[in-house]
């Protein structure tokens, strides 16, 4: 049987903490930024956990 290939979209998405917890970027960062205010574009910069729910498919994905 091959080996699994990571999925190289998730590779560049998704990186592991220290306990384990998978962390991710905040969406909606990227473009049409004079709408937001600078407190909302500060709060989207910083990382967060991936919810519990997807943390199975995230896992699958990067073949762990």
């Amino acid at each position: 049987m091959p080996k699994m290939k990571t999925k190289s979209s998730a590779k560049k998405r998704f990186k592991f903490t220290g306990s384990g917890k998978i962390k991710r970027k905040h969406a909606f960062k990227s473009h049409i930024l004079t709408k937001k205010t600078k407190v909302q574009k500060k709060r989207l910069t910083k990382f967060t956990t991936v919810h519990d729910s997807d943390v199975k498919s995230v896992k699958k994905q990067l073949c762990v």
